[in-house]
């Protein structure tokens, strides 16, 4: 194994060196600066060590992205204690069974999920802390409510006369190996599994991320946090990353809505963009496409003397649309619909897709804009291998496997679903399905999972089929289900639109019928749609925007 540095101690050196920096801010709310966040980890570490928390320890962190969960989340791993954190969007049930299954000896809430959880249900829990104010909310040990009675008196006590630079020291890791973070998958099929994150995965995505983007941002630049930090892709790349380097990120602190996001990228002008494919989706349908999308601008697109000043005009709204001062958006968590990316590709706008998963923390495959090849999520990253298993990876879909410093220790308590997942040779095993061209670009098919059979025996790729049907008339978003031989698109309509236009429930079916025909004879005749039914509520969605689609087969 190469030598990797210490991560803990990337931190330190990041905090002294920005020392007088912003670091952290809730959108229209507090600001952080990097010696505020060092002295709120070591009031942090103080009361762990007066609690009884050790080297190894559990500690679960669940709650709204803000600067006082990013500071908890500091806290812990520069102590010496492994972090589990926890999607906010998580039931109460949920919430419990993996501050159980973890072994979590201490719990951070945020203000809603404090309103919903049961201490009585975690009981291995020695305490529950409350974000917004660190204060004890709950507690079976009398150190931790001594500890936190008595902070600021032992804070002062141990710094007589003020906390500077050289009282940062920080827990040192003793292997790359090391554990660092169990991060509970969202997923899509039943209870997630603890994916143990070891301390050189997260090196490992830190260094790939210096190496693409270390020159295209310095110290002070802002960035926007929208993707949960208890999600692997937006911890890494909206929060982990930046304050490395230095950077001052907003955090939106509440449901982002794109009206949210596009004031936020107005105000922020972030240097870089993270975000899923649903959030760029929706605010170029909604703020860019009715613009254009009109007989004047159609025929001046048409028109070979004006139509490329005209794409650059374009280019330029869209992005001022996001804040005009980034230097690319940065897509994935979900697949990309082709009809928006390939809007953005003819604009030129700067724009690349990724690809990862929670076991690789998370990345696995990027390109720069300047050489992403469209449709496809990139090629293998540094430090990581990718190859596809199938007999013909161009032309034949296999599963995409991965290998490298990335890949995860196993799942937690779980060595039966960690056989399944990673090899005897350290393949990671996606479960996800793909082609890859000469120059090692992947391009994704689908979840192996989500895979329908065709009545001869032909593979069926559902997410294909959707986002086809995704660009037609009325559609706001789909799931290919199969009944029986037969292939039904469930729907749920774009009813704002519908309302604006004063359209029925039976003008909607019809349109829907249309676009059913219209798409079936661009389809195999296997894939062809039998029937497209209306789905009144949007689907239910994981944390990182990908349809929960077994809900709605299993519905049946």
């Amino acid at each position: 194994m190469e030598n990797i540095p210490s991560f803990n101690e990337l931190m330190e050196k990041s905090i002294i060196d920005h020392w007088d920096l912003d670091a952290l801010t809730d959108y229209k709310g507090i600001t952080l600066q990097y010696h505020d966040v060092a002295r709120k980890i070591e009031k942090l570490h103080i009361l762990f060590e007066n609690s009884g928390v050790e080297r190894g320890d559990k500690i679960a962190i669940c709650g709204r992205n803000c600067a006082h969960w990013a500071v908890a989340f500091w806290a812990t791993l520069t102590y010496g204690a492994v972090c589990v954190p926890v999607l906010h969007e998580f039931t109460p049930d949920q919430v419990h069974n993996i501050v159980n299954h973890s072994d979590a000896k201490i719990l951070f809430v945020g203000d809603v999920v404090a309103k919903g959880i049961d201490p009585t249900k975690m009981p291995g829990l020695e305490g529950i802390i409350y974000n917004p104010d660190y204060s004890v909310l709950f507690s079976r040990s009398e150190k931790l409510t001594f500890a936190r009675e008595h902070l600021n008196e032992m804070f002062g006590k141990k710094y007589p006369k003020y906390f500077r630079k050289e009282h940062v020291h920080y827990y040192k890791e003793q292997s790359p190996d090391e554990l660092c973070i169990i991060n509970y998958t969202s997923g899509t099929t039943g209870f997630s599994k603890g994916v143990m994150i070891p301390y050189r995965a997260m090196w490992s995505n830190f260094d790939f991320a210096c190496q693409v983007l270390g020159d295209k941002l310095k110290a002070g630049d802002h960035v926007l946090s929208i993707l949960p930090m208890a999600h692997m892709y937006g911890m890494a790349f909206e929060f982990l990353f930046e304050i490395l380097k230095g950077c001052h990120i907003f955090f939106l602190t509440r449901v982002p809505s794109p009206a949210i996001i596009a004031q936020a990228f107005s105000d922020i002008r972030p240097s870089i963009i993270i975000a899923v494919p649903l959030i760029i989706e929706k605010i170029i349908r909604k703020k860019v496409f009715p613009k254009i999308q009109n007989n004047r601008m159609r025929l001046l697109l048409s028109m070979p003397v004006v139509s490329k000043k005209v794409r650059q005009l374009i280019c330029q709204q869209v992005t001022e649309a996001f804040g005009g001062n980034f230097y690319e958006v940065i897509i994935g968590g979900a697949a990309f619909n082709q009809e928006v990316e390939a809007f953005m590709r003819r604009i030129e706008f700067p724009y690349t897709v990724g690809y990862g998963a929670t076991e690789c923390a998370p990345i696995i495959t990027y390109s720069d804009y300047s050489t992403f090849r469209q449709g496809s999520c990139g090629r293998a990253v540094p430090h990581m291998e990718v190859k596809i298993n199938s007999v013909d990876p161009e032309h034949v879909p296999g599963e995409i496997l991965a290998r490298g410093l990335n890949v995860m220790l196993g799942y937690y308590k779980n060595e039966v679903a960690t056989a399944e997942t990673i090899d005897d040779d350290g393949w990671y095993h996606t479960g996800d399905l793909g082609l890859m061209d000469a120059e090692g670009n992947v391009f994704i098919k689908g979840r192996s999972k989500n895979m329908l059979l065709g009545a001869n025996g032909q593979n069926i790729y559902p997410e294909e089929i959707e986002d086809k049907l995704n660009s037609m008339a009325m559609v706001s978003e789909s799931v290919v289900i199969q009944e029986g031989e037969k292939l039904v698109g469930l729907v749920h309509p774009d009813y704002d639109e519908a309302k604006n236009l004063g359209f029925t429930t039976e003008d909607l079916n019809n349109i829907m019928e249309q676009n059913r025909k219209e798409l079936n004879e661009i389809l195999p005749a296997y894939s062809k749609l039998s029937s497209i039914r209306l789905q009144k509520e949007e689907f239910e969605k994981t944390p990182k925007k990908s349809i929960k689609r077994y809900l709605y087969q299993e519905a049946l």
